[in-house]
């Protein structure tokens, strides 16, 4: 029998401090949620490797890292409204519950939404909303949002999600070619947006009407 517990403080203390992540509600946050129940029971040996799996539908589970990564660019302190582009197996979404006050989450696929949902009800984060629909278009009804959060790389940034952005907010997104993108961070101002560069990083495509096409 694997001791999720013990890899999981492992994980966080040797792939993601380690690597620089400094903000300790990020650090605590990967520590409390369990990353082997948001992956198939064949690849938990693997939950806590710092590396993506695969979750169905040709989609992932992020590594470790770069969810920490992500998280920690938004500068969360617990008050703030998210929005995350990109559900997928719920695990993003709930680190973002657990460090922000409310996380409204939309996935492009039915059956990855729907088993999100299930999970995170289970798990107790009622602070999450989940919907079926295009996350390029945002949640305009929700709007505006403290931060906001893409998990998959889009070929330029969805100008709803800059418009639904607070000033003063933060998104981290994927933008590059369908194989390599960077991580950037827009802070929305009063006179448009400031953008910095957190490295090179590989995601699944961002599918809508603001990102790539459906193949």
């Amino acid at each position: 029998m694997i001791d999720f517990s013990k890899t999981r403080l492992k994980m966080v203390d040797e792939q993601v401090a380690a690597r620089g992540i400094q903000d300790q509600r990020v650090l605590a946050a990967m520590r409390k949620v369990p990353r082997h129940l948001f992956v198939e029971e064949a690849l938990q040996d693997q939950a806590y490797s710092d590396h993506p799996l695969p979750i169905g539908d040709k989609q992932t589970i992020s590594q470790p890292y770069m969810v920490a990564l992500m998280t920690e660019a938004l500068a969360l302190t617990g008050k703030e409204k998210v929005l995350e582009i990109g559900t997928g197996s719920g695990y993003q979404t709930a680190i973002l519950a657990e460090c922000a006050a409310k996380v409204f989450s939309i996935e492009r696929i039915r059956s990855l939404a729907i088993r999100a949902r299930k999970l995170l009800l289970d798990l107790g984060y009622f602070n999450v909303e989940i919907k079926f629909s295009d996350g390029t278009v945002g949640w305009n009804d929700e709007s505006p949002f403290d931060a906001i959060m893409v998990t998959a790389g889009a070929p330029d940034i969805p100008q709803p999600l800059i418009d639904q952005l607070k000033v003063g907010g933060r998104m981290a997104i994927p933008v590059g070619d369908a194989n390599i993108q960077d991580l950037i961070r827009i802070t929305k101002t009063e006179d448009g947006t400031k953008k910095e560069d957190f490295g090179g990083c590989r995601f699944v495509k961002l599918i809508g009407k603001h990102g790539w096409e459906a193949e």
